[in-house]
């Protein structure tokens, strides 16, 4: 009777048995998949290459604090590797450029890291050269303008400016005052002011001695330049005098109301007539662009009573 009890026992609890035994198995399985699964993707992840961080380039290989590689990286979201930029850089060493003036290059122009070195820069690099300019002075024209450098349009402006500056060294000097000249519309901008001062009787050595400091003389409206020939004029010297490009000079982007201004300062100062002022002005046309504090020690040395 007892091994029947047993036995009956023993059969009630093997479907629990069982079941837990397969639970357990199922459970396993399941542990077993998903461990499978994050393996996985965990080899996935490591075998896809990390994104580009532009940023991080910026400072580490371009040089650029970490404000600059922020402003620049706005305009770089082209980049997705370096292969592009390593060709840039590689191409500015070559040129001569020091970290300092890589710096300097991507802060102004963070696109020419995107330029096809090949197709774009190397062909430059060979017109440059053949206008005569040498390594040194095509890496300084970069640095005044990489922006420009990019652009074949550069060489025609080169072609005219070159010449008419008398030197490249002139034009760079001029350049660094206003870059713009790169940029101007030859055809109607810059040629027909270069015509209106050679009508004045400038030639174009004066045009160069007059445009070097003042280069917006060139890349200003025509017909601000005639407003600006017409007030040399007015304060009293003629066109094709020898004082004519140092009136022009003088007077270069000042109102009506500021020469009229400083011609009353001079009277005033000076016990001047108006005839006096006339006088002095067409003689020594800078007079117009001294500040009213130099013009008060001039007068005070000048009347001050001999010791």
């Amino acid at each position: 009777m007892l091994l029947l009890q047993k036995h009956v026992l023993l059969l009630s609890l093997r479907p629990r048995a069982t079941s837990a035994l397969l639970s357990f198995q199922h459970r396993c399985l399941f542990s077993n998949t998903r461990f499978a699964a994050a393996a996985a993707a965990a080899v996935a992840a490591s075998a896809s290459p990390a994104p580009f961080a532009v940023e991080d380039y910026l400072v580490a290989s371009c040089h650029l604090t970490p404000a600059q590689a922020v402003k620049a990286s706005k305009v770089l979201s082209r980049l997705k590797s370096p292969s592009k930029p390593e060709a840039v850089l590689a191409f500015l060493s070559d040129l001569g450029l020091s970290d300092a003036d890589v710096a300097a290059v991507v802060v102004y122009d963070p696109l020419l890291l995107c330029s096809e070195v090949d197709k774009t820069l190397v062909p430059r690099l060979a017109e440059l050269r053949d206008l005569g300019l040498s390594p040194s002075q095509i890496a300084r024209l970069v640095l005044v303008d990489p922006a420009r450098f990019r652009r074949p349009t550069i060489i025609s402006k080169l072609q005219y400016y070159v010449p008419l500056f008398g030197s490249f060294e002139n034009l760079l000097q001029a350049l660094k005052y206003n870059s713009y000249l790169l940029s101007s519309d030859l055809e109607n901008v810059v040629k027909p002011n270069v015509a209106l001062l050679r009508e004045c009787g400038l030639g174009d050595c004066d045009i160069a001695k007059l445009c070097i400091p003042v280069p917006r003389l060139l890349t200003s409206k025509p017909e601000r330049i005639q407003a600006m020939v017409a007030r040399a004029e007015d304060v009293g010297v003629p066109r094709g005098s020898a004082m004519f490009r140092h009136a022009l000079l003088a007077v270069a982007f000042l109102s009506e109301e500021k020469i009229a201004a400083k011609v009353e300062f001079l009277k005033k100062t000076f016990r001047w007539s108006e005839a006096e002022v006339a006088i002095a002005v067409a003689k020594l046309p800078v007079v117009l662009r001294n500040s009213q504090e130099r013009l008060l020690r001039m007068s005070e040395f000048l009347m001050s009573e001999p010791r």
